[in-house]
């Protein structure tokens, strides 16, 4: 059985301003993007990777990222959509594997460790489908459109979903296809597999597995690189 890891990083970081997306952005002297990639290398699990990049970013990424890494996997490069949920199903759409395991990520998580993908990697091939995620700490309010509290949700309920999410490939390949074909966008690839009624488990994540996607993040991911 295959396992891929599909990685995608076809953001553009608006709110990280600037022109360079900020997969690209320096963390530790070396791109988001590079820590991403070696952390899912080290995985003995990992047989090939998958990177999704925007129209045009291609060369940026093998000149200044993978010419300067020693990775042991096969990379293949692909090229996004308009919007996430269509950078995945390109990523979906170059594996041959139909029996295999698919790990997909974002690019701008750097701290993704080899546990973490063995512990998903395993529950997925017991349940079909399962997402690293934190129980939230904080109480948490329903808020009306005019800013006035409507309720306070049960905590010991709510989630924060991370990633990687890990799929048997026949699952997410079913999932995408029929969001596709009703037009619908989830906000993460969990949600389309919960759409059909499947069942997706949830595996404890890590407080260091950030995604960084402004510049308080960044700053708090070179606290976390300084302190590992």
């Amino acid at each position: 059985m295959e396992i891929i890891g599909v990685i995608v990083a076809a953001g553009k970081g608006v709110r990280m301003g600037g022109t360079l997306g900020k997969q690209f952005l320096p963390l530790g002297g070396r791109p988001i993007l590079a820590h991403t990639l070696s952390g899912f290398n080290e995985s003995e699990l990992i047989d090939r990777i998958v990177i999704v990049l925007s129209a045009g970013d291609s060369e940026y990424f093998k000149t200044e990222i993978l010419s300067k890494l020693a990775l042991s996997k096969k990379i293949q490069v692909v090229t996004g959509g308009g919007h996430r949920q269509d950078s995945v199903y390109n990523g979906l759409r170059q594996i041959r594997a139909k029996d295999g395991i698919v790990l997909i990520h974002d690019g701008v998580r750097p701290f993704v460790r080899p546990e973490q993908i063995a512990a998903t990697v395993e529950k997925a091939r017991e349940t079909g489908a399962c997402i690293l995620a934190l129980p939230v700490a904080d109480t948490l309010k329903r808020v009306a459109e005019d800013r006035r509290i409507q309720s306070t949700l049960e905590r010991k309920s709510v989630w924060m979903a991370q990633t990687p999410q890990v799929f048997q490939f026949p699952v997410i390949w079913q999932a995408h296809q029929a969001a596709r074909k009703a037009g619908y966008i989830g906000t993460d690839d969990a949600q389309l597999v919960e759409r059909l009624g499947l069942p997706v488990a949830v595996v404890p994540g890590s407080r260091s597995n950030i995604k960084i996607t402004t510049p308080e993040d960044l700053a708090l991911a070179e606290a976390i690189l300084m302190a590992s």
